[in-house]
């Protein structure tokens, strides 16, 4: 039972946007002092909530496998639940790591603007670390071999390069960190749309 416990259950918002990930524990403990619901998805794609009592009423009229036992009932395992009372976005820094710019800029060379594969990219300070070039989201960026050789310890502009854009701080969604790689259960894939996964934001 403790296995069943600790599995994860997507949460949503008031208004059905995916915000976080919990575990089974946690999501009943939300049902059961109300703050949350469990949504429930049919054949058709409908979806219908529970408050726990309909939900501890639904466990026992159609009982599943994946069931808590408590001592006089079972309730069974919820997937995704929807916070009663949270309608917003969590806010989230991106966290500044050589994934991360890569992301920012596609596998794109700022200078020449040719995408590459990783192994091919360097990370180049715009202003020189010599020259107080700080080692910050707004003076990194990817940069090809063959620019950065150009480049070397110069600006871009005593190079007779150009920047293809201004490096600045990405704003990403989604807010949550979910690891794609791993199996997402069927019931989120409605809520889970790939389109959002590391999209920058305008400000």
């Amino acid at each position: 039972m403790s296995a069943l416990l600790n599995q994860q259950v997507l949460v949503l918002n008031r208004l059905w946007q995916a915000v976080n990930i919990c575990t089974v524990r946690r999501a009943l403990t939300l049902l059961f002092q109300g703050h949350a619901q469990v949504v429930l998805g049919d054949q058709d794609g409908a979806f219908e909530t529970f408050d726990f009592l309909d939900w501890h009423d639904f466990s026992r009229r159609e009982p599943h496998p994946e069931s808590i036992h408590g001592v006089s009932c079972k309730i069974r395992v919820p997937r995704v639940i929807m916070l009663m009372v949270f309608d917003r976005l969590p806010r989230k820094e991106v966290k500044f790591t050589r994934h991360n710019i890569f992301e920012r800029d596609n596998n794109k060379c700022q200078y020449c603007g040719g995408v590459f594969d990783r192994k091919d990219l360097n990370l180049d300070h715009v202003i020189p670390r010599d020259r107080g070039g700080p080692t910050t989201w707004e003076n990194i960026v990817c940069s090809c071999i063959p620019c950065n050789t150009r480049k070397a310890n110069r600006t871009p502009s005593e190079a007779g390069l150009h920047l293809v854009r201004k490096p600045k701080r990405p704003k990403w969604r989604p807010f949550i960190q979910v690891n794609l790689g791993l199996e997402c259960h069927d019931s989120w894939k409605h809520f889970l749309d790939l389109a959002y996964w590391n999209v920058e934001l305008g400000d």
